[in-house]
Order: structure tokens, then sequence, then C-alpha cells
């Protein structure tokens, strides 16, 4: 039995793993989706001060409380930060590393460096708080502004990740336009350290391409 820790992108919490999490749960894993401080079901608790830092923590204080090893990290999007500081800060309790459709930062990259100005100009549309970005209107109806500050906040890294096993990246090749995410596939795919895979979906490849994405993720582990 494996344990998959769902890390979601920006506006939204752990319930858009639905379709994957009970998939996962009937192959006899252990499944435990996240939703960040300040998103969604947790958007009560939205300050100026949470940022990355906090969506790491997020994640690594699970893994201590829920008395995780080995942990297969998955981070939709934005995810793909907090899976890295979390992989990073709690080495002991992540074996494997995947990315759906993601940024992949180095020390010293955010979210918004990594990203065009397309989605740049999305992330300053800020709400009336001034904490945080507006969901896009396509977005699930239950999404929520996301906390600013962590798409601007830069990670830091204390390691290479080289206790990790296995790293894999999901791309989604169904954008309509050019997809943010094709930058990093291309890099990726010639690392020998990393399997990438190409999905024939949307940017939210849980709800698109749930079955494919669920042969990926059991190969992870």
């Amino acid at each position: 039995m494996a344990t998959y820790v769902l890390v979601p992108g920006m506006c939204h919490g752990g319930w858009s793993f639905a379709p994957v999490t009970e998939r996962l749960r009937s192959h006899g894993h252990r499944v435990i989706p996240v939703t960040l401080t300040g998103v969604a079901e947790r958007h009560h608790l939205l300050t100026g001060g949470v940022n990355l830092d906090t969506h790491v923590r997020d994640v690594t204080a699970l893994l201590e409380v829920e008395e995780v090893e080995d942990a297969v990290l998955v981070g939709h999007s934005y995810g793909g930060m907090v899976i890295t500081g979390a992989a990073d800060r709690a080495p002991g309790r992540a074996g494997a590393l995947v990315y759906l459709d993601a940024v992949v930062p180095s020390d010293g990259d955010s979210c918004w460096s990594l990203v065009r100005d397309e989605e740049r100009r999305w992330y300053a549309d800020v709400d009336d708080t001034g904490y945080a970005t507006r969901p896009l209107p396509f977005f699930d109806p239950r999404a929520t502004a996301h906390p600013i500050a962590s798409v601007l906040q830069r990670l830091r890294l204390t390691g290479d990740l080289a206790h990790v096993r296995r790293r894999d990246y999901a791309y989604a090749t169904g954008w309509d336009g050019e997809s943010p995410f094709t930058v990093f596939r291309d890099r990726l795919r010639h690392d020998p350290a990393w399997t990438v895979h190409d999905l024939a979906g949307g940017h939210n490849l849980m709800r698109d391409a749930p079955d494919e994405l669920v042969k990926v993720l059991l190969g992870a582990a």
C-alpha cells in the first residue's frame, strides 16, 4: 500500500482530486487530499501573511501528524511549488514526486518567475482584500481567491532532493492554445532522472483524464 498526498493548484481544494482519489483508494492505497491554508473551504483563514512557506508547512505538518513515510507527493499546477518545498523539508517522508501539468521550481524560483506574462496578469488581478488572486471565470464553482503572496514568494531549498527515488511529470496536451507548461515537459523529457507522460486532456487532468492519470500515479508508487 502506498500513501498519496494530493496538493491542488491555485484556488482549488482537495476535492478537485475526487475522481483520482476514489480510483486510487479502490486499488487499496491510502490517499490524503490537501486543501491549503486560505483556499477553498479554508478560505476563512486567508490573511496577508499566508504565503508559500505556509503551504509547504501545511504539507509537512500533515506528513508528521499522519506519520507518513515514503509518500508519493502529487502537485497540480501551483502545487508543484508546494511538493518541491515539502520534499526538501521533510526528506524522510517523501519518496516520489509527481507533477501534474505543474511548475517545477529550483532554489530561488517563484511561481511568478516561472510563468508567462499572461499568468502574471491573472495573478495581479487581486480581490478587494488585496491579499488574493481572483479565480478565473471557468474554474470550479467551489474555487476561491488564492493568496497572492504564495505565488510571489521565492522557494528556498536546502538540498538537491537526491533522496527522492522517482520523479514523474504528467503533461496535458489538450490546452486551447499554447501551454505555459511545455517548457517543463520539453526540458524534463531529456533528463534520465524523470519520467514524462503526455496525457490527452486539458489542464485539469484529474477531471479530463482520471483513468490515464491513475496509471501514472500507480507507476510512481
